[in-house]
């Protein structure tokens, strides 16, 4: 009997208010070799989704769009896209919402013994973009030449649409003068040798936008946040304390070395610099007036087939109760 009370006291002390609390599920979409996963990987292994009284289910999927798609079914709470796609459902009459995950989109990638300059001297060449042709990094380019240099890049160039690890391996070869791609991918590339010619947050700021906006984010239905207002709240929190710990910590890198693919100390240490030059610093009144000016160019460029109907951003798009 005296070993059961031992027994009873002692699991009371280990776990402590933490874990005595209730912990929300909370199922999110990940992709395997996503930035996302690094991130939820992080935040488990740290032990912050207990701290803020949550419980985390990573759902592996194969694509962004069995992503979306996942959420719509209701397959999964959560997944990490962008806030037009957000408002592109609203539009439609989906009731979801839009916390930021991140403001590092894409970058405008050349071999480093490149004579390309700027963007005007790719005029003629054959361009990698990652994604398709609605992608947002290639439209805001499309904007951006077009305002800097009078040239559509999508008829002065030739486009080559495709996956990113296969555009990298395009670029080290010479077929194609330039890539447009992801974040992480462009941070290989650095670190492999290529330069950066110009980011998406330059092409923003050209566009006459000055806060920053964070393209990708966590979205989610309405009604399940409104549910489970206390695990969104728990969730901001663990995510927020992840990314602090991610930006400072080379140790959490090297632990994700695996997960990543390679262990090069510099491809680690470049990942880790992009990872921390995009972490939001602020999100408010501000930084939504800025995307909703940015939806207007977008809806300009992309047109019905991006944004549908709504030639406005909806307020609602972004969860608004979700500042700092």
């Amino acid at each position: 009997m005296l070993f059961r009370i031992a027994w009873f006291i002692f699991a009371l002390v280990i776990s402590g208010p933490i874990f005595a609390q209730e912990s929300h599920l909370i199922r999110v979409g990940v992709l395997r070799f996503g930035t996302v996963a690094w991130e939820i990987d992080t935040l488990r292994h740290e032990g912050l989704d207990r701290k803020h009284g949550i419980a985390l289910a990573p759902v592996e999927l194969a694509s962004n769009e069995a992503a979306k798609v996942a959420l719509q079914a209701g397959a999964v709470d959560m997944i990490v896209t962008d806030w037009p796609w957000v408002a592109r459902q609203r539009s439609e009459g989906a009731s979801f919402s839009f916390i930021p995950y991140s403001k590092a989109v894409g970058v405008l990638m050349v071999p480093r013994d490149s004579r390309i300059k700027s963007v005007e001297d790719l005029k003629g060449s054959r361009i990698g973009v990652a994604g398709g042709a609605l992608d947002k990094s290639w439209l805001l380019l499309r904007a951006y030449a077009q305002k800097e240099f009078g040239i559509d890049p999508a008829q002065a160039m030739e486009p080559v649409f495709g996956a990113p690890p296969l555009l990298n391996e395009e670029l080290a070869r010479g077929r194609i003068g330039a890539v447009l791609t992801y974040w992480h991918y462009a941070a290989r590339l650095e670190a492999e040798g290529a330069r950066p010619l110009l980011t998406v947050a330059d092409m923003i700021r050209h566009l006459g936008i000055d806060s920053d906006v964070p393209m990708l984010g966590y979205a989610f239905r309405d009604d399940w946040a409104e549910r489970e207002q206390a695990a969104l709240k728990g969730f901001v929190a663990a995510s927020r304390e992840t990314k602090m710990l991610l930006a400072t910590s080379g140790e959490a890198w090297t632990r994700l070395a695996p997960q990543i693919g390679t262990d090069d100390p510099a491809v680690l240490a470049s990942l880790r610099a992009n990872f921390r030059a995009g972490i939001p610093e602020h999100w408010g009144d501000a930084e939504r007036k800025a995307c909703a000016d940015l939806y207007a160019i977008l809806a300009s460029i992309g047109g019905e087939k991006l944004v549908g109907k709504a030639k406005v951003l909806d307020p609602k798009t972004f969860w608004l109760s979700v500042s700092y």
